[in-house]
């Protein structure tokens, strides 16, 4: 719902959650929504949302348009909004939010733990996902396999995947190495499965991967898997500017 243009008002009230439009309109005839102060009885009524003020039953409706929410993504649960089978990532949401519709913005797989952010910005998630982009993604992962700078090397020249696809380069970090390492891995694209890909790659294994973070948005260490949070203003700045 776009913020400048005039909307019925039982229309702007149920995509704030106040209800469904029968539940309003019967609200609304009852008296109880004033629209710039004045009473008004026709659900019908045109207004234009996020400019005109708004009360029902004496509390002021801040509108909004878009919601964006960060989440810590927990392993078994699909990026996606809806599936067959497999539980989707929108289940976890509270009924505020879910009734924005927000959608993953990309994904992880079924098995990946971290950072995905959800919105119904389209325009926001078109910016974010474009291959021209280059929007970066940092991940932390457990591999089975001695991580070395070899490796460093290799990946900073991009590697070749089983299809034959060489990368772009990514920024490899190695946090321990041994027979089971621990790295923080950068990359600018998102081709299916690229970490554990680009591992193997190196005759390497990915046991454990969590996104840690997407462009300039970084994982809230206090969000347990399957929490999310909506961003603060500043982080959504950030995003829009990347």
């Amino acid at each position: 719902m776009a913020e400048g243009k005039q909307q019925r008002l039982d229309k702007v009230l149920a995509h704030m959650g106040l209800g469904t439009r029968k539940e309003i309109k019967k609200m609304v005839k009852a008296g109880h929504v004033s629209v710039n102060g004045e009473a008004v009885n026709d659900p019908g009524t045109h207004v234009y949302p996020g400019r005109d003020a708004i009360h029902v039953s004496g509390r002021q409706i801040e509108y909004r348009e878009h919601v964006y929410l960060m989440m810590n993504k927990p392993q078994g649960v699909l990026s996606a909004t809806e599936d067959k089978q497999a539980k989707v990532v929108v289940e976890l949401l509270q009924p505020e939010h879910a009734l924005f519709q927000p959608f993953p913005v990309g994904r992880l797989d079924k098995d990946t733990e971290g950072l995905l952010l959800l919105t119904n910005d389209g325009k926001l998630a078109h910016q974010l996902l474009s291959p021209k982009k280059h929007v970066p993604k940092t991940y932390y992962a457990i591999i089975q396999g001695t991580v070395t700078e070899k490796d460093v090397k290799e990946f900073q020249q991009g590697v070749t995947l089983d299809d034959g696809y060489h990368t772009m380069p990514g920024e490899l970090k190695i946090r321990r190495s041994g027979p089971r390492s621990e790295i923080e891995l950068t990359i600018y694209e998102g081709k299916f499965h690229q970490v554990k890909r680009m591992f193997q790659a190196v005759g390497k294994q990915v046991v454990y991967l969590k996104r840690i973070a997407m462009g300039p948005l970084k994982l809230d260490s206090s969000l347990e898997p399957g929490s999310y949070r909506e961003l603060t203003k500043e982080e959504i700045s950030l995003l829009k500017r990347e």
